[in-house]
């Protein structure tokens, strides 16, 4: 039996799962990190303590699996995307925290930016929007702001990473990202899977400064060591692009959605790039070594299982999730009550850093229970938001939306959102799809799996939501809840 392992580096917590060649979870460990907010907006990570809990749980999954590091056949890496830290890589050091992607202290450096370069523009180089969201205003605002930054990236000792570079970087010394991380930073030509000359003239950001791009599959990036044996690195995929490689969503027009810290979905658009014109993203599903990339269009949601994390812990109105499933199912709708939670403003496909977060239709007949419902809507209002995008601008007709993430074990939440959608909506056994990705990646690239026709055996349906809701019902509730998201906007002054 030949086994991967793959690092999961995420928002809240890293993990180092161990899969066999069946596709099987052998064993699992995660370890969370602090969440570090300066300022209101402002979130950031120590990446000195990332690496410590990565190789904390890499030993910890093989002590629990009883396996030696020699019988992994490859690592693969999957990450949060976006989160940008500097490093100086002649001494070795990180220079500052990371800026994480939900950070919003880059608006002004955006808006600036703006100003110089058209949506339109800047949409066709890189298949993205001007956005806090992205690592190139992350970067300007180190290169603005850390003291002598500027001066160690004139010399060239400092490269600006996101995590998946860091941790091969760590692991192997190579300085590499991958073309899906890679597309993220607002500075990649999205065609020519390169740094754009433009752009990186228009931010000021040198490309000495910025990691190699390499494939996502078919390359040995380097070699870790592990308790003194060399285990090939060999496998980087994004996180939102690995969970749709792990759904095997190998063919154009199959999506899935992601219910994690925040919502996620994308569909395969094949070799062919597909330009949003309806507030979605153009991004890299996956390239091959030595073939032509495969495209993705992509919908973000910034708040989805963090909402019932603030209903548990700021409202302090419910114990845990569970409590909050049990709530909601008690009622059978939301009482007229909407939540909308931008609460640092909202992603696609409306892309307002104005909007700010309301509750509306309250009554005196609302309960407990009909917020806590709402609570779970809010998130399938904004799926279907995206889903309705993502089939304008595809021109493909999703028949059915393949799930994963914390929050598709919320029963409740998943039946609406097959009535919201009006389609079926399947979860398979296989959970942690991100981490499956990115074994996946690493398993073809060191030769356990041959192709994606292959892998595509190893998915199998565990559950699957179909609607019951009536048409007429369903359009009156998307009607409210286009009603409640107009009431958010215009609420902060956009810098």
């Amino acid at each position: 039996m030949r086994y991967i392992g793959a690092i999961d580096q995420g928002t809240t917590s890293t993990r180092f799962i161990i899969f066999n060649e069946r596709g099987e979870l052998v064993s699992s460990h995660q370890l969370e990190h602090k969440q570090y907010f300066p300022q209101p907006g402002w979130v950031e990570h120590d990446a000195e303590e990332i690496w410590e809990n990565t190789k904390s749980v890499m030993s910890a999954a093989l002590e629990k699996a009883r396996l030696k590091p020699s019988q992994l056949a490859g690592i693969g890496i999957t990450n949060q995307r976006e989160s940008v830290v500097p490093v100086n890589i002649r001494t070795g050091q990180v220079v500052s925290h990371s800026i994480v992607w939900q950070d919003l202290r880059t608006s002004q450096i955006i808006s600036r930016l703006k100003g110089k370069m058209s949506e339109e523009e800047l949409r066709e180089r890189t298949g993205l929007r001007f956005s806090p969201y992205f690592s190139a205003g992350k970067i300007i605002w180190m290169l603005e702001n850390i003291p002598d930054l500027a001066d160690s990236v004139d010399r060239g000792d400092v490269v600006f990473m996101t995590m998946d570079s860091f941790l091969v970087w760590k692991l192997t010394g190579a300085v590499v990202t991958d073309v899906t991380n890679a597309s993220r930073y607002m500075l990649m030509d999205i065609r020519k899977l390169d740094w754009d000359d433009t752009l990186l003239d228009l931010c000021g950001i040198r490309r000495s400064a910025l990691p190699e791009i390499v494939p996502s599959i078919g390359e040995i990036y380097g070699y870790a060591q592990i308790e003194g044996t060399k285990v090939p690195v060999c496998g980087i995929l994004g996180d939102q692009q690995a969970a749709l490689f792990g759904q095997a969503c190998f063919e154009p027009g199959m999506a899935k959605c992601t219910y994690g810290t925040g919502c996620f979905m994308l569909v395969n658009t094949g070799e062919k790039l597909s330009l949003s014109r309806s507030g979605l993203l153009s991004t890299v599903a996956y390239q091959k070594k030595g073939e032509k990339p495969c495209y993705a269009i992509e919908g973000s949601i910034a708040i989805a299982g963090s909402l019932v994390q603030w209903t548990r812990d700021s409202l302090k109105m419910v114990r845990d999730a569970h409590e909050l499933d049990e709530l909601a199912s008690s009622v059978p709708d939301c009482g007229g009550v909407y939540i909308v939670p931008a609460f640092s403003g909202l992603f696609a496909p409306h892309w307002r850093s104005d909007a700010r977060g309301v509750i509306a239709g309250l009554t005196s007949f609302a309960t407990r229970a009909h917020i806590c419902r709402a609570v779970l809507e809010a998130t399938a209002f904004q799926a279907n938001d995206i889903f309705e995008a993502m089939e304008k601008d595809s021109s493909i007709s999703l028949s059915v939306l393949k799930v994963d993430g914390g929050l598709t074990n919320s029963a409740p939440l998943m039946a609406f959102q097959a009535d919201i959608l009006a389609i079926p909506v399947i979860r398979p056994k296989i959970t942690e799809t991100t981490a499956l990705g990115a074994a996946f990646a690493a398993g073809l690239s060191a030769g356990i799996w041959q192709n994606e026709k292959n892998l595509a055996s190893y998915w199998k349906e565990q559950l699957r939501w179909t609607p019951s809701m009536d048409e007429d019902t369903r359009r009156q509730k998307i009607a409210f809840w286009r009603k409640a998201v107009s009431r958010t906007l215009n609420w902060a002054e956009e810098e």
